[in-house]
């Protein structure tokens, strides 16, 4: 489930996923869009989902010699106010921490 947020009118989406070939997380900035008219009947439904993503945090969460990077994917300028971009980078630093300490739970040696 995306976490949203809203500023100065716009919403905004942060998603995590495993990408399995990297072996890393993904923290996924985008542009939230509205979701579909037809699931305003639904309960429980989210009234934003997240767009394309423009900023991808990438987390390597096997090697404790690579390091997290966060990479641009746009065509197009955004403009992403700083709120949103602290808001982002807590959810990246969050999900270092848990990558860090899970993999000091596995090896102890591995993290130093």
């Amino acid at each position: 489930m995306p976490e949203l947020r809203e500023h100065a009118g716009r919403h905004y989406a942060v998603q995590f996923h495993y990408a399995l070939p990297d072996d890393a997380w993904c923290v996924e900035l985008s542009e939230a869009v509205p979701a579909p008219a037809s699931w305003a009947e639904i309960p429980n439904t989210v009234p934003h989902l997240p767009g394309a993503a423009f900023l991808v945090a990438v987390i390597p969460d096997e090697d404790p010699d690579l390091e997290p990077t966060v990479h641009i994917h746009s065509h197009d300028e955004h403009i992403i106010p700083y709120e949103i971009m602290r808001w982002f980078m807590e959810q990246v630093a969050g999900q270092v921490e848990r990558c860090r300490a899970a993999l000091a739970q596995e090896d102890p040696e591995a993290v130093g």
